[in-house]
Order: structure tokens, then C-alpha cells, then sequence
């Protein structure tokens, strides 16, 4: 599967992979962090997203990740996921269709049927988490190793230096 959704140089030499859902405050929290972890590399880590939608627990993960996937296509996947994150409450398809207006994407291809051609994709990413061990959500890997550590600036920072 190749690394569709990558924040940061996509040459970078160490990369941490996130598999998480757009409904989950833990994975709203650590984005911050993650970017931040990205941002202050120079080039030496990049993050790429994987989705794995608890829909059991959140039931608008998997129309999120359809959303997201959507805005990916016209470039817009991290702005679209930073937007979502900040409304986590209101994942339903016409708030969907709201973000989407407001980011400048065509609503109609973010949610509803427009969406759907998305599915195999997210279902893709859930898959290969649950073929890893993934049970929840964020879950990272530093360099294909899962990190098992705290979701904090210095200890991913520690994390990528040993694998660096």
C-alpha cells in the first residue's frame, strides 16, 4: 500500500505512521504534537495518516474519513482533517457539506454519495491496522516499529533519534 496521505517531505528518512479516527479526542490531541514533531524535523520525519474508524464507538468516523479521503483528492486532506478534528461534534453529512463549502470543496464529492467511491480505500487502511494489532485509536509506529510511549513532543523526538 503506498503512502497516500503524508505530512511533510515524503523523502524524509524516518516516518511515523498514525492510524486513527476523526471522531477520537485522542487522536484530536495528538495531531498537534504530530505536526509539530513534523514541522521542527528539517525534513527528517514525515507523518503519514492511516484511517481505522472505531465505528463501533464513534458513528461518524467512517463518513469522516470518506470526507477527508474526498478533500485528499483536490489536495486539501490535512486542512480538511484539522477542521473536522475542531468539530468533532458535529461529523453528520450536512456539517460535512459545511466544511467542505468553507474550505472551498465541492461539497457533494466530501459526503453522500459522492464519498462512497472512498470506501475501499478507508477500508484498505482499517484492514492493514487490524492485520498490525491495531485495537485503538491513535496508534503509531516509528519506522514501521509500534510506539508504545506517551503522545508528547520529547518522547516521540527520543522515539525518532533511535531509529534515526
Amino acid at each position: 500500500m503506498t503512502d497516500r496521505l503524508v505530512l511533510g517531505d515524503p523523502a524524509a528518512p524516518v516516518t511515523v505512521t498514525e492510524f486513527g479516527d476523526l471522531e477520537c479526542p485522542y487522536c484530536r490531541s495528538a495531531a498537534p504534537v504530530l505536526r509539530r514533531l513534523v514541522e521542527e524535523s528539517a525534513g527528517g520525519v514525515r507523518l503519514v495518516w492511516r484511517h481505522f474508524p472505531l465505528f463501533q464507538v464513534h458513528p461518524h468516523a467512517l463518513i469522516a474519513g470518506l470526507a477527508v479521503e474526498a478533500a485528499a483528492e483536490q489536495g486539501r486532506f490535512w486542512e480538511m482533517q484539522e477542521a473536522l478534528f475542531a468539530q468533532q461534534d458535529r461529523l453528520t453529512e450536512p456539517d460535512l457539506r459545511a466544511v467542505a463549502a468553507r474550505l472551498g470543496l465541492d461539497p457533494d464529492a466530501v459526503a453522500g454519495p459522492g464519498a462512497q467511491r472512498f470506501a475501499d480505500v478507508v477500508e484498505a487502511d482499517y484492514l492493514a491496522g487490524l492485520d498490525l494489532g491495531v485495537r485503538g485509536t491513535p496508534t503509531l509506529y516509528v519506522q514501521g516499529e509500534r510506539y508504545r510511549g506517551p503522545v508528547e513532543l520529547a518522547a516521540l523526538r527520543e522515539a525518532v533519534a533511535r531509529v534515526a
